[in-house]
């Protein structure tokens, strides 16, 4: 089973608030003492779009390694991915959405223009690509997304060379019906699957476990403390917090190798006065 813990990027990229440098250390440092396979530390996007992640390469710069522990970021573009280079991130993501009105008011770009655009990052990454496919039930503007929109997609991103692609519940209206009927579309699957859930509507953790017992589905993204929304979906919540899913996987009989209550410590560090 694999946790990828998004708190400090797409949980931090929605706070209004800027949070200082030394604070985000902090909570990443106090992440990797918690047994998640893959932090996601920040976001190598432009300062003027996400203020909150600015300082991504000093972030990079002073975090303490844990071993065994992947720390990654999200890389835009190939600007990008020159600064996620130097500052000696282990793995990327890059991101899209089926739903083409979403992608529009996200990015400014058509899902095929959206993917002709980080393929020469794919390309030249030089390590592991993960792929975010945004909106993958439900979009704020078109409702509910066709399976078969979604395949189309997955299809582009496997062909493009990706290594990992993460589906994601954007506004968190998925229902257990609803993700049994797009993994049937999507599974098996020539690359390793993520779900990557929102708890709008209380469905998260439901939609996680049904996910691993009648599926195999084993890699989660949560976020600690139940951090983040997105700021391009009108009504969407937080992430699912990692605490809370790594409790109910493992009662369902799941290994995760989580300490929860290490999870809820590193939280507590964004709170400290």
């Amino acid at each position: 089973m694999r946790i990828i813990e998004v708190g400090p990027r797409d949980g931090l990229q929605n706070e209004s608030a800027i949070i200082p440098t030394e604070r985000k250390v902090a909570f990443i440092d106090a992440l990797g003492a918690t047994g998640v396979s893959e932090i996601e530390v920040s976001s190598f996007v432009s300062p003027k779009w996400v203020p909150q992640l600015a300082d991504a390469e000093d972030v990079f710069k002073k975090i303490r390694r844990a071993k065994g522990v992947i720390y990654s970021a999200l890389v835009p573009n190939e600007k990008g991915l020159e600064r996620a280079k130097a500052a000696g991130v282990d793995k990327i993501a890059v991101f899209t959405a089926a739903s083409e009105t979403f992608n529009q008011k996200n990015i400014n770009a058509t899902i095929a223009e959206s993917i002709e655009r980080f393929r020469p990052v794919v390309k030249a990454a030089g390590v592991p690509v993960r792929a975010y496919v945004s909106t993958a039930f439900w979009c704020p503007y078109e409702g509910k997304i066709a399976p078969a929109a979604v395949v189309d997609v997955v299809r582009l991103l496997v062909g493009l060379g990706v290594n990992e692609i993460s589906i994601g519940d954007t506004i968190g209206k998925a229902t257990p019906d609803d993700v049994r009927e797009l993994l049937h579309a999507l599974l098996p699957s020539p690359v390793p699957l993520a779900l990557h859930f929102h708890d709008t509507y209380k469905h998260a953790v439901e939609n996680a476990v049904l996910s691993w017992l009648e599926f195999g589905i084993d890699a989660f993204d949560s976020s600690a403390g139940g951090l983040g929304g997105c700021p391009y979906a009108p009504g969407a919540s937080g992430n699912v917090a990692t605490e809370t899913l790594v409790a109910a996987l493992e009662g369902a009989g799941a290994k995760t190798g989580v300490n929860v209550e290490a999870v809820r410590k590193a939280a507590a560090v964004l709170k400290a006065p």
